[in-house]
């Protein structure tokens, strides 16, 4: 008897459909065929023992595994639920009328339950599309899924609950995703319980002034300092300032997760927006994703919609650095490889923290022993393409002893996420149309729709252009900035004074700035 399983294969942030097929015939052995991995292989061990500790028999006949399309790559334990249920139904042991109704996946262990697997949301995603009455996913994986309600999603811990429901002997309500959800702690409760609050901040108001920005308009930044002045605090902190996801960013963030095997443990979307903080020394497939046929995401992809922030930025290899040129312009990731290709999408703000020379004290009196060739050196790994793309450049110095002593409360971060998350309403409005949410994506065109500047203004770029030497790609990005320093005063149009600002912040644009 022929049995045919649906199943499904990651690749990027969508699955693509895979048919397990299992046929009982006169001859002995099992043979598995399709282009399987070496885990999938190893899983008929693992699929035997199981079915014979639960009390199914192996029946001694030719036993033959396809996994279709058969010129398509498989990695993963995930086909193992559906091989076993295909063997079970395929030798007639019991009765699995809807079976071929539902999207099955689930690692096997020795003892007959069902692990959890990685990809929870394309693959419901995929049922969906396909027109299937539901998906049965191991109980932790499918509580990822338990807010997409378009379809059926079981959450299953063995493999006799996959064969009540697929029997449809027995109503299992009680395992569906959406009643399942209620046994586990709220994902709407997650907090950014280790963030830094910008109160607990003493001083830096200006270095805070431009990180409100760039939470503002989704804008990359760099923050230069000598050792100790608050870097790397402030970057931690951005994260108590930014925006709550929309269900769009969510859903896309949470997929991402997903596919990496990072999926929310709460069960539910990803509420809250990445703050991811790879070490300097990372490698170049660890930021962008790799592998070979399993490609996965990297640091970058899993910022998405989020922040990357990366401490002694001039510290890193200079080709690491690189590499982040193209996701910061195109917003996403493609990563080739001989047989496969595979795009994530890479929309993050970059936070960059570096000292301004190699001993970390330029700028602060004669604490510098660093030549004025040392210094140029340290900072050229900044190369111009890299700094066109960074929105706001931000020196800090090292806080006034008094202020230290004073600590005078600061703002905290609840009054500057509310203008913040202002801005981006504003934003949201602006762009309905356009599919973006934020100016720091805005292309050529939509700067021309919406950032029109007056005989004044146009007038004033010219002056800062000439002045400073500015790419084209610089330019589009001061009015961006500028678009979205006007958005937090709640201003129609930019303003002079909000170009001004804008320009203020590129300051390492200009010539000979560490000489």
């Amino acid at each position: 008897m022929l049995i045919n399983i649906h199943c499904a294969k990651c690749v990027g942030i969508d699955a693509i459909p895979v048919i397990v097929e299992v046929d009982v015939a006169t001859g002995i052995g099992i043979h598995l065929v399709g282009l399987a991995d070496a885990a999938i292989k190893e899983s008929l061990l693992r699929i035997v023992t199981s079915l014979q500790t639960l009390g199914f028999r192996i029946p001694g006949r030719k036993i033959v595994i396809n996994l279709a399309p058969a010129d398509m790559h498989k990695k993963g334990s995930g086909y193992d639920l559906p091989i076993a249920l295909g063997i079970i139904a395929a030798s007639a042991q019991r009765e699995l009328p809807f079976l071929d109704k539902f999207l099955i996946m689930g690692e096997l262990g020795l003892d007959g339950t069902v692990r959890e697997v990685s990809g929870a949301l394309p693959t419901v995603e995929l049922a969906a599309r396909e027109g299937l009455a539901g998906c049965i996913l191991p109980r932790r994986s499918a509580l990822e899924a338990s807010e997409y309600n378009i379809i059926d999603v079981y959450g299953v811990e063995t493999i006799e609950e996959v064969l009540e429901i697929l029997s449809g002997e027995v109503a299992r309500d009680d395992l569906l995703v959406r009643n399942l959800r209620s046994e586990y702690p709220s994902a709407d409760c997650q907090g950014q319980s280790g963030a830094m609050d910008f109160s607990e901040i003493i001083g830096q108001e200006g270095a805070k002034r431009g990180l409100e920005i760039a939470a503002a308009g989704g804008h990359n930044a760099i923050l230069i300092g000598s050792p100790g002045s608050g870097k790397s605090s402030l970057a931690k902190a951005m994260s108590t300032i930014l925006p709550p996801l929309n269900f769009r960013e969510s859903l896309q963030t949470s997929k991402i997760y997903s596919v990496a095997g990072k999926g929310n443990p709460l069960g539910g979307l990803i509420k809250q927006r990445p703050f991811r903080a790879p070490h300097y020394s990372a490698s170049i497939a660890a930021l962008l994703g790799g592998g070979s046929d399993n490609i996965m995401p990297g640091e970058i992809s899993l910022a998405h919609n989020g922040i990357l922030f990366i401490d002694e930025f001039c510290e890193a290899p200079k080709k690491v650095l690189e590499v982040l040129r193209a996701p910061m312009e195109d917003r996403k990731v493609t990563i080739s490889r001989l047989k496969a290709k595979v795009e994530y999408p890479a929309d993050f703000m970059l936070i960059a923290a570096t000292n301004p020379c190699p001993c970390g004290y330029y700028g602060e009196g004669d604490r510098c022993t660093c030549t004025p060739s040392r210094r140029i050196a340290y900072m050229s790994k900044l190369s111009g393409p890299i700094m066109d793309r960074i929105d706001i450049q931000l020196w800090m110095h090292p806080i006034d002893a008094r202020k230290l002593v004073e600590r005078k409360p600061a703002e905290s971060s609840s009054a500057i996420a509310e203008r913040v998350l202002k801005a981006r309403e504003i934003q949201k409005r602006r762009f309905a149309a356009d599919g973006i949410f934020c100016n720091a994506s805005m292309n050529n065109r939509l700067i021309d729709k919406y950032c029109p500047l007056d005989t004044g203004c146009r007038k004033l770029m010219e002056r800062i252009i000439e002045k400073m030497g500015l790419s084209a790609r610089a330019c589009s990005r001061i009015i961006r900035l500028a678009r979205t320093i006007a958005d937090l005063e709640g201003a129609d149009n930019i303003r002079m004074e909000h170009l001004s600002e804008a320009a203020g912040y590129r300051f390492l644009d200009k010539q000979n700035i560490l000489e």
